[in-house]
């Protein structure tokens, strides 16, 4: 069935510019279809989904604690998205706090001070632990200078459906930190991809976007559970977005 619903999209798929990636399991049958999915595309904001696993990999493991709290300075702040960068400075917020305003408003300050905090070597080592390959963290966000030298983070539509899928059996971390991770991903206020036509229906998903960049991962919670993940880049942004809308509902009500 999967099959057949991405073989309708192709077409359009196909027409699209740039690198349009997707990957899509039935997490009820197994059924995997997919197309360019272990394309390697700059990141952008769904790197926050391994932050994420990491944070509560180390609050676990005692490495960390969700309650630590944390006053943010002027200096921290990052511009777009999110909530803290209009905040009052010094306000304070917890570890637990920025966990949830990094993916459910794609807070990018709270993403930077989670990297700061986490380690970028020891959030790659648990993407590596997690099996993902090209998927990479190699910079903090808003950083220019790395930018400008080529240095992007990384992520393919595969890699992001596997680790979905981890959090969905509860082995990316514990069954009960995954299940809170799914949780906040559910909770997500950035619902105009997947989520547009599917009123009603519960989706545990990350989004994305910069220049030609636009992204949606997650966990869609049909009749029968399925993990779609859509990546690009140097793509043609609203074209890709009203597919991953369409396609979406498609996979969804089929």
């Amino acid at each position: 069935m999967m099959h057949e619903t991405l073989r309708s999209f192709l077409p359009r798929l196909a027409a699209l510019p740039g690198e349009v990636c997707f990957y899509g399991e039935d997490l009820a049958t197994g059924e995997v279809c997919e197309y360019q999915a272990d394309v390697p595309v700059i990141a952008a904001s769904v790197i926050k989904l391994p932050i994420l696993a990491e944070a509560f990999r180390q609050a676990e493991a005692g490495e960390a604690s969700m309650e630590e709290t944390f006053r943010i300075k002027p200096e921290q702040k990052m511009p777009s998205c999110g909530a803290l960068s209009y905040l009052h400075d010094g306000v304070q917020v917890t570890l637990r706090d920025l966990c949830v305003l990094m993916i459910i408003l794609s807070d990018n300050t709270a993403t930077n001070i989670l990297i700061d905090r986490l380690g970028m070597e020891s959030i790659n080592q648990t993407i590596n632990r997690l099996g993902l390959k090209d998927t990479v963290l190699r910079r903090r966000l808003f950083d220019a200078a790395a930018s400008a030298r080529g240095i992007e983070n990384t992520i393919t539509a595969r890699e992001m459906g596997l680790l979905l899928k981890k959090l969905y059996r509860g082995e990316a971390v514990s069954p009960q930190a995954d299940g809170e991770m799914l949780r906040i991903l559910k909770n997500q206020r950035l619902n105009g991809k997947m989520p547009f036509f599917l009123h009603g229906v519960p989706i545990a998903h990350k989004t994305g976007e910069d220049d030609g960049i636009t992204h949606d991962v997650g966990i869609v919670y049909a009749p029968h559970p399925l993990i779609l993940c859509f990546t690009s880049q140097r793509t043609d942004v609203p074209a890709f977005e009203r597919l991953i809308q369409d396609a979406a509902e498609a996979f969804a009500r089929a």
